[in-house]
């Protein structure tokens, strides 16, 4: 018996409904990413104004200009691209979430296995004799180890993450039992152990456990605590998935980055101003990328949601093209 080919995902004709959609989702996006854009502005180079829309004053007008280009600039892509499919849209959101954790993964990476030998070399007193004194003294202040070490290691995780397709939570899976496995062969059988070296554990583990969250969302690989999900027909799936992401998922990103970048002194906008590290002085500089993790966090769940709506709509209007979850996956 043959079967037909599905139409394309991109074969269907507009509706004012689906534009709206559209627009409303590309611009959770983009104002996202303005948000971010404006942090930078107000606490890393002085700007003037308001942090977020949050804030108890009024908006500079360079914000203002800001969040008015963030809701036109998905207006004008939308209406460009009128044609285009919701399940397009989530997938290309979905993308965009996939780069951001895989940038994210080389970065704990590279930062984890540079930081870790740096203070490996200092606790060992090896560092002077290779690089001399003054620079040995110099990676001994986070105020020069994070621009000097982990920035040029954060931009080469963004080139890398462009031309790599994998997002590599086995590895990272693999890396942090090795890790821990090593802690254990030099504590009982070298009676060795050094600080950076439980810090590598937190930091990879933590890695793992945030970043992989966005991409479990896309494979419906989250635990759900509900008996009757399971039996729900794909149509109200995408319904139970829609309003979940909007009411609950959503609010709960921009709740993150709103508290976490709220004013100089909060969560996340502390630590990375101040590149703050741990106490102890020959472990790993990374306690300030942590803080950051949170925000990695939240705004690649947040794309995520913005897809998982799109998505949710199309399987309630029955749209062609929809992604079966890995079995394995689904839970």
């Amino acid at each position: 018996m043959a079967v037909s080919e599905p139409p394309s995902i991109d074969d269907f004709s507009p509706s004012g409904g689906t534009l709206v959609l559209r627009w409303f989702c590309w611009t959770i996006v983009v104002c996202l990413f303005a948000f971010l854009v404006n942090v930078y502005l107000n606490y890393w180079l002085g700007w003037p104004g308001t942090p977020t829309l949050f804030a108890r004053t009024g908006l500079d007008p360079s914000q203002i200009v800001l969040y008015g280009l963030a809701v036109v600039i998905p207006l004008g892509l939308v209406l460009t691209t009128s044609r285009r499919s919701l399940r397009r849209d989530s997938l290309a959101m979905g993308a965009i979430a996939a780069y951001i954790v895989r940038a994210a993964f080389w970065t704990v990476f590279l930062v984890g296995i540079a930081d870790t030998a740096i203070s490996f070399l200092r606790v060992e007193g090896l560092l002077p004799a290779l690089i001399g004194q003054g620079l040995t003294e110099d990676l001994g202040r986070s105020r020069f180890r994070g621009p000097y070490v982990h920035l040029p290691l954060i931009a080469l995780s963004l080139v890398i993450s462009a031309f790599s397709r994998t997002l590599g939570f086995t590895w990272l899976a693999l890396l942090v039992v090795l890790a821990e496995f090593a802690i254990v062969i030099s504590r009982f059988v070298f009676s060795y152990e050094q600080a950076f070296m439980g810090d590598l554990v937190r930091f990879w583990y933590g890695g793992l456990f945030l970043f992989s969250s966005a991409y479990t969302l896309l494979e419906d690989g989250h635990v759900r605590v509900d008996v009757l999900y399971a039996g729900f027909r794909d149509r109200t799936k995408g319904l139970v998935n829609a309003i979940g992401a909007l009411l609950l998922g959503i609010p709960l990103c921009w709740v993150v980055l709103a508290v976490g970048f709220g004013q100089r002194s909060s969560i996340i906008t502390n630590p990375l101003l101040t590149i703050e590290v741990s106490q102890s002085g020959f472990g790993m500089y990374v306690k300030y990328l942590l803080a950051a993790f949170l925000a990695i966090f939240a705004i690649s769940m947040m794309i995520q949601f913005a897809a998982y709506i799109l998505e949710g709509v199309a399987d309630i209007r029955g749209d062609p093209g929809k992604r079966r979850a890995a079995p394995a996956a689904a839970h």
